[in-house]
């Protein structure tokens, strides 16, 4: 009898611990659906460093989402003249599956779709090996890149209207996708400055916002194919000249006009840097999921995390589940961040702004708001 209550006993602090502790969550996730995390993926060399920083520093932040840039890091069997010369094997790429699934973090790979085929003077692996997919084959890469030059070239793209092009990006979506073993992809599509060229045979004279949006579309219809979702960043769907946000953040070429012409399925993941801009509210009011997303300066992304939990609070029944998060990004490779993350090497010039201490703000700040009574406690000893 005296056994059967200390097994009763432990078995009721056992639901109650379990309980709170789902309660707890889903607090969080009634404030934050997504809560997420978004870095290049390691070199094989790197990779049991990034599982050790899944477990034990994405987890026990309740980090819920990562994405993985990818790009042309793994061995593409698809298309297997399109792997970078050191690339992740599948071996590789399971392990970092197998942390995700088990803390619940959903994985979430990322290709470069139609932009960002180049970066300052080297040509992407796709136009590399397929040159006649560049939308501007006339634009040629310099040896000593600068900005502004008078090709206005950031970066380059692929012809969305090529007729070979989709075989050959599907088919790395479809083998990333199912090695990574998830139902959504990130097709990028940032910055996109080169689209309906005048000298290009296929695009010139095509609306430049319809084009954008036809690429989105095809990428997201094939997707569904499969129930998969399309994640995309927003900066071309806003328009650079009348909000004033620039040319980086918004577009200067007409394709925030495509806002209109995309699924509302899409997930946006709104990215600003330098300002906590407002544009999520946008975003939602025209029918999209979106995600928040900072970077390197720690009190900007506290300012986008109470403003996301505020139009989240604020909001109709109709627009709430569309404020959908925030998602730390991180524009370097992990061994960089990881450097800087745990000390290893430091940034004199950046002081308080860089990546990894913005996450570590954001994610205090978020992880706090499963208990307000604390964050009231930090912000009375500031104020003593």
């Amino acid at each position: 009898m005296k056994h059967h209550l200390t097994s009763t006993l432990l078995t009721f602090i056992f639901v109650i611990l379990f309980s709170s502790q789902l309660f707890a969550q889903s607090g969080l996730d009634t404030l934050l659906q997504v809560r997420g995390f978004c870095i290049a993926a390691p070199r094989p060399n790197g990779v049991d460093s990034f599982v050790e920083f899944i477990e034990k520093e994405l987890a026990p932040r309740k980090v819920n989402t990562l994405i993985l840039r990818v790009d042309f890091n793994y061995q593409f069997e698809s298309h297997p003249e399109l792997r970078d010369s050191v690339a992740l094997s599948k071996a590789d790429a399971k392990k970092i599956v197998n942390a995700s699934k088990k803390h619940n973090i959903r994985l979430i790979p990322q290709i470069n779709l139609l932009g960002h085929q180049s970066w300052a003077n080297t040509t992407y692996n796709l136009l590399r090996v397929y040159p006649d997919f560049d939308e501007t084959p006339h634009v040629k890469m310099p040896a000593t890149y600068k900005w502004p030059n008078e090709d206005g070239l950031y970066c380059k793209s692929y012809c969305p209207l090529h007729p070979g092009v989709h075989k050959v990006v599907f088919a790395l979506m479809d083998e990333i996708v199912d090695v990574f073993e998830t139902d959504a992809f990130h097709a990028g599509m940032d910055e996109v400055f080169y689209i309906g060229d005048d000298k290009c045979p296929r695009c010139s004279g095509h609306n430049k916002a319809e084009l954008f949006a036809g690429e989105v579309r095809k990428i997201h219809d094939h997707l569904a194919l499969k129930n998969r979702e399309l994640w995309i960043w927003g900066d071309r769907l806003l328009d650079g000249k009348t909000t004033g946000l620039g040319i980086w953040e918004a577009s200067f070429n007409n394709t925030h006009q495509a806002i209109d012409l995309i699924p509302k399925s899409v997930v946006i993941c709104d990215w600003h840097y330098e300002r906590p801009d407002q544009t999520a509210v946008y975003f939602a009011m025209k029918g999209f999921r979106v995600i928040t997303c900072p970077w390197r300066k720690p009190q900007i992304a506290v300012s986008q995390v109470d403003d996301m939990v505020r139009f989240r609070t604020a909001a109709t029944k109709e627009m709430k589940g569309r404020f959908y998060g925030m998602m730390q990004t991180v524009w370097s490779g992990p061994d960089q961040f990881l450097d800087g993350y745990y000390g290893r090497k430091t940034d004199d010039t950046a002081g308080e702004n860089t990546p990894w201490n913005t996450f570590r703000t954001m994610y205090t700040k978020i992880n706090s708001l499963e208990n307000p009574s604390t964050e009231k406690s930090k912000k009375s000893a500031k104020k003593k």
